[in-house]
């Protein structure tokens, strides 16, 4: 397959960026903005006060140290202490993308999962990818790499993987449609990851699966999933597994699971984003609400004081082994047992 690389152009900063946006369920998913164009400026003296973007919807900081940051208004990268907005990626129309997923694969590409399909990034260049390419659905909510340089595409239709050369669909059973939120489906991927072992973990509206060795599993049927929704699942340093789901947060290990928020809640209570820090301990969200589980410890935080602060719809760890929060209102970093606002100026 041969795609047409096209350079992206920096532009410092960014400003008029008209937004749709749609809170829906506790899990803090939301409706595809509208594909708007995008006003974008030289800004000369810039506003410390300015948001990244109204809704920061994924980061992530690749092997060089150089932060990535996905929106509704587009794809950003930091270069030294400037904001360059990436205007190649692009519809296959030409359209304004909303980003959802950041990864890199193991030559150091960096790779982009949107509303209008998926895009790589190598240096300046960016090349786009669409249904017309191969690729299972434009409608893309994911996506992963795995140690042998494949590109696992989940989207709103299902999984495919990108070998370099082309898309080959992966067969997944087919789920349910979740009501209780704005957009889903029964093909629905929400998240991928490749842990440790190099087993592929798929978080689905069917349940969770593992694959390797060529062999899919149904993990929710083995071991009692007791919902079809899965949001994701991330791994800790113990060999075990946490799962956040529609009604709660869960631990996996040895095919044991433990429903973890029954222990700690009186009611169900959707989880969304999770991750295990460096100290081992579980951050996740449920809606406005962050908690952290330290042992068998829960204390919840709240980013402005008075409320729960804007919606985290990512929580992330870097390099620097510093916190983020980013979601509708913005990003924010957890730093010295406080919240600081993260705006087009830092600090970085």
């Amino acid at each position: 397959m041969k795609k047409e690389k096209t350079p992206f152009h920096g532009i410092k900063l960014f400003t008029g960026i008209a937004l749709c946006f749609i809170l829906t369920s506790c899990n803090g998913q939301a409706t595809n903005g509208d594909k708007q164009n995008v006003t974008k400026e030289t800004i000369q003296s810039p506003d410390s006060k300015k948001q990244i973007s109204s809704v920061v919807r994924m980061m992530y900081q690749d092997s060089k140290g150089i932060f990535w940051f996905g929106a509704e208004g587009g794809a950003f990268k930091l270069a030294g202490d400037s904001l360059i907005h990436i205007d190649s990626i692009r519809s296959e129309s030409g359209g304004r993308v909303t980003i959802k997923d950041i990864t890199e694969d193991k030559d150091g590409t960096i790779w982009i999962g949107h509303t209008d399909g998926i895009s790589s990034i190598v240096g300046t260049l960016v090349t786009n990818y669409y249904e017309s390419d191969g690729l299972i659905s434009n409608d893309v909510w994911c996506i992963e790499t795995d140690v042998n340089g494949n590109v696992w595409v989940g989207t709103i239709e299902g999984a495919c993987i990108f070998d370099g050369q082309g898309f080959n669909n992966f067969d997944l059973p087919e789920g349910k449609i979740d009501t209780t939120v704005g957009v889903s489906s029964t093909k629905m991927i929400h998240s991928i990851l490749e842990d440790g072992k190099g087993t592929m973990w798929l978080s689905t509206n069917a349940g969770l699966f593992s694959y390797t060795n060529k062999k899919l599993k149904n993990i929710s049927d083995e071991v009692g999933v007791p919902t079809n929704f899965i949001s994701k699942i991330v791994e800790d340093k113990k060999d075990g597994f946490w799962v956040s789901t529609s009604t709660g947060l869960f631990h996996l290990k040895e095919n044991i699971l433990t429903n973890v928020s029954e222990m700690h809640f009186e009611e169900i209570k959707g989880t969304g984003s999770i991750i295990v820090d460096h100290k081992g301990d579980v951050w996740f969200n449920c809606g406005r609400s962050i908690y952290r589980l330290s042992a068998d410890k829960l204390a919840e935080y709240r980013i402005e004081e008075g409320n729960y602060g804007p919606l985290t719809f990512q929580i992330y760890e870097d390099q620097q082994k510093r916190l983020w929060f980013v979601g509708f209102g913005g990003a924010y970093r957890y730093e010295n047992d406080r919240f600081i606002n993260i705006t087009q100026n830092g600090p970085w």
